[in-house]
């Protein structure tokens, strides 16, 4: 099951959340970012949820100064894409204090967020 996360500190307040759990275990979910929302990282990132990393390691990233307002779990795998810069990166390369976005997808059995993608470095914004 594919979910929709947040974008940047462009979510509204009264966005509603979608279950799953928080880095502290309180149940709480990035946020859901309707379609044409996110305009300061392009229609490229709809659907990521932005935040700084606050841990990263081999089984996955915490981050923090999401849109949700609490720091964000997610965990990563084999298939997980990262992209540095526009190009192929490698989980390695992600330091903590780094901003990033990140696409998910939700666990069924576990209700974990699994990170399908992480961007990092310059991302382009394209001008209005």
């Amino acid at each position: 099951m594919s979910i929709v996360l947040a974008a940047g500190s462009l979510a509204a307040p009264a966005m509603a959340q979608r279950g799953g759990r928080g880095a502290g275990g309180d149940n709480s979910a990035p946020l859901s970012v309707p379609k044409g929302n996110a305009v300061n990282a392009g229609n490229k990132y709809e659907g990521f949820v932005y935040g700084v990393i606050k841990e990263a390691d081999r089984d996955g990233l915490v981050l923090t100064k999401t849109a949700a307002g609490t720091d964000q779990t997610f965990k990563v795998n084999k298939k997980t894409k990262y992209i540095r810069d526009g190009k192929s990166s490698s989980l390695q390369s992600l330091k903590v204090g780094d901003e990033v976005y990140v696409a998910a997808d939700e666990d069924k059995k576990t209700g974990d967020y699994i990170a399908r993608k992480v961007v990092s470095g310059a991302i382009p914004v394209p001008s209005s």
